[in-house]
């Protein structure tokens, strides 16, 4: 294929998906990992819809690229499709952060040595809860409501957004309800994580938690800054339609997902990292024997 030929809507939409196929075949490779050492289903099964995040972000990125005259119902629904897809994401995540630890809420199983610790809220957490909170089962059970009232909010707003959009019923006013919600959803959601990481720092430490914290965490909040930036810039007029090849309407959405696109091969190859397969693979075993005959 000439270069010289293609226009930059073209070369755009070729290089976006050279990114998204760069983020699937990152992702499956660390994928097929995980399953030829299928050592421990809980934790892997939590690892593995974490891990593909990545490729689904750019792929939803991408079908929004080719298709980038559609409705804003249209928009709507990608963006969704990644926002409800976070939503399990940083549910899964604390799933995994608790197998780690040996906990079980649903079994009212927490062990001894980790009970009695303090929890030290921050501002705005403290018109709510007291500054010190002692760590037992009510209060492990009360960050996982924390986190998993996102995963019940953000669809049911997808679907109150999508339908009032088709509807033709969405005012500005609305539309800034909704972020106003979703934000200081996803905030407790990742408020609640940052404590139990706080709290379980030394446990927790090889298991790398802070690295794969810093994947969701960067996907998150990249994705959604990025995107508040880019409307403040076409609303300002800064960025218009000339510097490009969109109408001005859709020059942010179309923008969002070639950026997108390209961070989620950055994300995919930091995954590699942060999730390798070297705790189920005799990997790391190994080594600390080695050590210890040395």
């Amino acid at each position: 294929m000439d270069l010289s030929t293609m226009d930059r809507g073209q070369i755009t939409l070729m290089g976006a998906a050279c990114c998204t196929m760069l983020s699937m075949h990152f992702t499956v490779q660390l994928l097929s990992q995980h399953f030829f050492y299928w050592k421990n289903p809980k934790e892997q099964k939590a690892i593995i819809i974490i891990i593909l995040m990545a490729p689904i972000y750019a792929i939803d990125s991408f079908v929004g690229l080719v298709d980038i005259q559609g409705s804003k119902a249209f928009f709507m629904f990608l963006d969704s499709i990644k926002e409800c897809y976070e939503a399990l994401v940083i549910a899964k995540f604390l799933a995994l952060m608790y197998s780690y630890l040996n906990i079980s809420i649903s079994k009212n199983i927490v062990p001894d040595e980790i009970k009695g610790r303090e929890i030290h809220h921050s501002f705005p957490m403290t018109l709510f809860q007291p500054h010190t909170v002692r760590l037992d089962h009510h209060t492990l059970k009360l960050i996982k409501y924390w986190t998993w009232q996102f995963v019940v909010i953000r669809p049911v707003c997808s679907i109150l957004m999508i339908g009032l959009q088709v509807l033709g019923i969405y005012p500005a006013w609305l539309s800034w309800t909704f972020t106003i919600i979703l934000n200081i959803s996803v905030s407790l959601a990742l408020y609640s994580l940052v404590v139990f990481y706080h709290v379980f720092g030394k446990e927790l430490a090889p298991h790398k938690p802070l690295t794969k914290f810093m994947c969701i965490k960067g996907i998150v909040f990249f994705c959604f800054w990025q995107g508040v930036v880019l409307d403040i810039l076409v609303a300002l007029g800064i960025i218009k339609s000339h510097h490009f090849w969109l109408d001005v309407e859709h020059i942010q959405e179309a923008l969002q997902n070639v950026l997108v696109c390209l961070e989620m091969v950055v994300f995919s190859v930091l995954q590699q990292y942060a999730f390798h397969v070297a705790p189920y693979s005799g990997e790391v075993e190994s080594k600390m024997k080695s050590k210890k005959n040395e």
